[in-house]
């Protein structure tokens, strides 16, 4: 049983908690009047706001609705004047650009090309709106006065600042591309800026708005006419100044230029200083550097051919460039290939002129004018790609010019080779015309001097022959993939093989030739220093020059065959001391005992061998005296060998007839001491002895 006092005190405690929680009861009951009674205020103001927004938008909307009527009524006023004060305008065109179409567009292009835009745009509002009004016809008259003043403005603008691109200039171009290593490019600049933009821009409106392409007839016939004359220009340039000491280029590539060693012709071996040697053949070499005369005007003529070529490509390929931003794409081709026709044709002109010299040349057997086709073909045939390159898409007609050109020179080049050769072969035995001491003839060293030439220009002279299709000629055995008609299909080494069978041929008609000329002479021993002179010449000339590469192509014992004949008219030459030698030989001598005396007859016999000696031995001397080996090596071989075979010879003699007495004066016979011999001997080839 739970005590009274406890009980009392958890009663108390119960009753204060249940106080607490009506107090906490009561507090929430009043929060949530006070709660209901905002809401229904705030219900009440939205309901007002409500009513009030709705009375506002009642109001508003219709005052919306009348303000946009009234701006789209303004609007459409602003437009409708705007078009009216437009199509006015158009009426007034006319005056308004009168003065500044009267006055032309130089000086002005954009502000006469505004102009012209505002009349084309009335001629069309006439057109579409009005096309039997009267302005009609004079914004129209107006337009075209304008296209005619611009298309005189274009004509004007090339015909003032186009000129001739200075040789000097064109040189320096021409240099960069072919021979210096420049760190620049020449920039060939045709017109000045300001002046080119303004072509640009007539010329596109021409074709763009003008409907007219007779502005590119004047452009390709003002332009053809500049490039004729910068190329007639550069050859005038080498007329005045290749034989003066003026200088070609400008001093930035003649500085370069200088230190260009120039190639120089090889000289004939043994024989460039002794005056014995025929020099009629001078004339060639002095083509590379001589007295001025008529070889060196060919010189001029062709190295200016050769560089007006050089030009041409590079004034072509300029003039290109200019063309295409000026002319529309579609006509860059055609206007170009007119453009280049007055110069090309002047270049082909002249390398036909220069063919029917070559051909006029043969037939006065004067083939060393010929040469003068070799380097011009050769420049012309390494240029053939850029030309080619030049003037690609022009017509066929131009395309054809420069093969043609090349086929010709081609021909006649070859045809200077064959008859060169036949040349050699069929040149007259004329005993004027052979050298007295026996020296080298003019027909060896011109046709030597003719082959080292050709070494200079040996890939285009197997190209001619090839081209002439020579093989069956040469009994050259073709390659199955060489036996085509087309010349560039040929390999490099079979014309390398026909061109050392030409060779070889010329060589076998000269050999033939002096062989025959050596006949004209008496004497045995001079027709075998002669042609010893000359197959030693030629061996000489063919071994200091890469001809003997040439000719061991076909001709392998080409430098054996030349010594075994030069040692066979050496040993011919030395059978003509048999008459001096044969007196000291021991035939019909008698047997001499010794301390026995000599009969009469057996001192006669002395006497005839030492009487035959002298005479034959001062007869002799006499003769070969005057006589020629201009090889010093050849001259001391041969005075060697036949004074050890006489000396010898006379030495013995003389020791077997050193105790005879044959005589009562033999200082009478015994004239000569072995030293003298020998001292008479190496005179011989020496007419100043």
């Amino acid at each position: 049983m739970i005590p009274t006092e406890d009980a009392s005190a958890r009663k108390r405690e119960i009753e204060e908690k249940l106080k607490q929680e009506q107090e906490t009861l009561s507090f929430i009951r009043e929060n949530l009047e006070k709660s209901d009674q905002l809401t229904n205020g705030m219900v009440s103001i939205l309901s007002s706001f409500e009513s009030r927004l709705m009375q506002l938008e009642n109001s508003i909307i219709p005052v919306h609705k009348q303000t946009e009527n009234l701006q789209r009524l303004q609007e459409n006023v602003d437009h409708t004047l705007s078009c009216m004060d437009h199509v006015i305008s158009y009426y007034h065109v006319a005056k308004d650009t009168d003065r500044i179409i009267r006055e032309g567009p130089t000086g002005r292009l954009d502000e006469y090309l505004a102009c012209i835009a505002k009349i084309q745009k009335a001629v069309e509002y006439f057109q579409d709106n009005n096309p039997d009004s009267p302005e009609l016809n004079t914004v129209k008259g107006r337009l075209e006065k304008g296209k005619e003043l611009l298309e005189a403005e274009f004509r004007s603008l090339l015909t003032r600042y186009s000129k001739p691109v200075p040789p000097v200039l064109i040189l320096d171009a021409i240099g960069a591309d072919e021979e210096l290593d420049m760190q620049e490019d020449v920039v060939l600049e045709h017109l000045p800026q300001a002046v080119l933009h303004d072509i640009i821009c007539i010329g596109g409106w021409l074709v763009e708005y003008g409907r007219n392409q007779d502005f590119m007839t004047v452009y390709f016939q003002i332009r053809s006419s500049q490039l004729d004359r910068s190329i007639k220009g550069l050859k005038e340039h080498f007329r005045k100044n290749s034989a003066s000491s003026g200088a070609l280029y400008s001093p930035a590539v003649q500085a370069k230029r200088k230190d260009t060693p120039t190639k120089k012709l090889p000289k004939r071996p043994g024989y460039d200083h002794d005056p014995r040697v025929r020099r009629t053949s001078d004339a060639l070499a002095d083509k590379h550097g001589g007295p001025p005369g008529k070889d060196d005007a060919l010189d001029v003529e062709m190295d200016s051919y050769i560089h007006c070529i050089s030009a041409f490509v590079k004034l072509a390929q300029s003039e290109y460039a200019l063309l295409s931003e000026i002319i529309p794409e579609h006509h860059h081709k055609k206007t170009f290939d007119s453009l280049i026709q007055e110069a090309l044709d002047g270049l082909m002109a002249e390398g036909d002129n220069i063919v029917c010299a070559a051909r006029r040349a043969i037939l006065r057997h004067d083939y060393s004018a010929v040469l003068t086709i070799f380097p011009i073909l050769r420049h012309l045939k390494s240029n053939k790609a850029h030309f080619d390159a030049t003037l690609q898409g022009t017509a066929a007609s131009t395309k054809n010019k420069l093969p043609a050109l090349i086929t010709s020179m081609e021909n006649i080049g070859a045809k200077a080779l064959e008859e060169f050769a036949d040349s050699i072969k069929n040149d007259p035995d004329k005993e004027y015309n052979m050298p007295k001491d026996g020296t080298v003839h003019e027909l060896t060293s011109n046709a030597i001097l003719f082959l080292q030439q050709l070494l200079d220009f040996h890939e285009t002279a197997g190209a001619m022959l090839a081209s002439q299709v020579l093989g069956d000629t040469y009994n050259i055995p073709l390659d199955p993939r060489e036996s085509t008609s087309s010349s560039s299909s040929y390999t490099s080494d079979f014309n390398k093989r026909l061109l050392s069978t030409y060779i070889c041929k010329v060589l076998g008609n000269l050999q033939l030739n002096l062989l025959s000329k050596s006949k004209v002479y008496e004497d045995p021993a001079l027709s075998a220093i002669f042609l010893h002179n000359n197959y030693n010449y030629i061996l000489k000339s063919l071994q200091k020059s890469d001809l003997i590469q040439l000719v061991t192509v076909t001709q392998k014992r080409a430098e054996t065959s030349y010594r075994e004949l030069i040692e066979q008219q050496i040993h011919a030459y030395q059978r003509s001391w048999l008459k001096v030698t044969e007196h000291l030989s021991e035939r019909n001598l008698p047997v001499f005992q010794p301390g026995a005396k000599l009969k009469d007859k057996e001192r006669q016999v002395i006497k005839d061998k030492f009487k035959g000696f002298n005479e034959g031995l001062e007869d002799l001397c006499k003769i070969q005296k005057g006589w020629a080996v201009p090889d010093k090596e050849q001259r001391d071989f041969i005075r060697l060998a036949q004074r050890r075979e006489v000396t010898d010879a006379y030495a013995s003699f003389l020791h077997r007839c050193a105790n005879l007495s044959f005589t009562k004066n033999p200082e009478k016979y015994h004239k000569y001491r072995p030293e003298e011999v020998e001292d008479m001997i190496d005179r011989l080839f020496d007419t100043s002895a």
